[in-house]
């Protein structure tokens, strides 16, 4: 009698979604931890009497633990489903977040822990240098790539190394940060040209990619943080370069809403909240140390947009896992 039985339905769909799981759910950390670090600006800046910015940092780092062991099971049970999105023209982008979720947690706890904050920063550092090794070797020996591949996700390997002097340069480590913002730099500006050949000569990118263009606003945004922070806390020609190219940025994104507004949702929309925070979090360097009632409007302007865009992309994402409409296959 064979008394083996056979896996239960809710097991076989656990199985499922396992297998699916997007390398691209890092992204949720990256929008989480982006908006902490915005509220705990706001919270320097006008002396909040609470700190909401701490209830979630520890929702974020919670979610990085969840996001991060279930991408390991998923690595050791369906090892093949990895390499597959590591070797995928789009997906393979992606595998970055998970360093700079890393990078951005320990932007966000460097004033609660210091010493933490620095295993975190260190940790996250070297294993974006990796990533950024190997894909852009991905990149040079192919055989795969097409210019319809090409899209703003391209950024990701980027953005992180310019992320490092943000918690580089307070820890001490000034050359290493100089080092990661250099090549941050050197590689963002060929790639936005590359990307904007695509964008006019080009079909435009598939509609569930749309949200992507968004992070468009984040490398010239983090470059503004970094070049400050490199420079002593000021803001000179350079760094005004960097913030208001990513304020046209969001113009020209907010003169096409009417694509965005068509776009049905699904995780690609958090593409959406980290750029948004990173323009928030430049926003209220610039308050601080330009001011004027520019940015003095501008910045309670752009953070109630992005807890108001990352509250409801947060209830989406959960309504949506509960229906099962998130890890499945593509």
């Amino acid at each position: 009698m064979n008394t083996t039985s056979a896996p239960t339905g809710n097991a076989a769909v656990v199985h499922g979604r396992l297998e699916h799981m997007p390398v691209s759910m890092f992204s949720i950390v990256m929008g989480l931890a982006g908006t902490t670090i915005a509220l705990e600006k706001a919270e320097h800046l006008w002396g909040w009497p609470v700190s909401p910015s701490v209830i979630l940092l520890a929702l974020t780092a919670l979610v990085f633990v969840a996001i991060a062991m279930a991408y390991m099971a998923k690595f050791v049970l369906h090892r093949q489903h990895v390499v597959a999105e590591f070797n995928h023209p789009i997906r393979l982008s992606f595998f970055p977040a998970m360093s700079i979720g890393l990078l951005l947690l320990a932007i966000a706890i460097m004033g609660h822990a210091p010493g933490l904050s620095l295993i975190m920063w260190a940790v996250g550092a070297v294993v974006q240098l990796l990533f950024t090794l190997a894909i852009l070797s991905n990149w040079i020996h192919h055989e795969k790539f097409q210019v319809q591949h090409s899209n703003p996700a391209w950024f990701i390997p980027i953005v992180g190394n310019i992320l490092v002097p943000i918690a580089g340069v307070p820890l001490g480590y000034h050359e290493v940060s100089w080092f990661y913002f250099s090549v941050g730099l050197m590689m963002w500006t060929p790639l936005l040209a590359v990307l904007f050949n695509r964008f006019f000569f080009h079909p435009m990118i598939p509609s569930k990619l749309l949200p992507t263009l968004f992070i468009l606003i984040a490398p010239p945004a983090v470059g503004f943080i970094s070049w400050v922070k490199l420079h002593n806390g000021v803001v000179d020609d350079v760094a005004r370069i960097f913030y208001y190219f990513a304020l046209f940025n969001i113009m020209l994104l907010l003169a096409q809403a009417k694509y965005f507004l068509k776009v049905a949702f699904a995780l690609p929309w958090w593409a959406y909240t980290f750029p948004v925070a990173a323009l928030t979090i430049a926003t209220s360097v610039m308050l601080e140390k330009v001011g004027g009632s520019f940015f003095a409007v501008l910045f309670p302007v752009l953070l109630t947009a992005l807890v108001v865009l990352v509250s409801m992309i947060s209830v989406r994402t959960v309504l949506a896992m509960k229906r099962g409409q998130i890890c499945v296959p593509e």
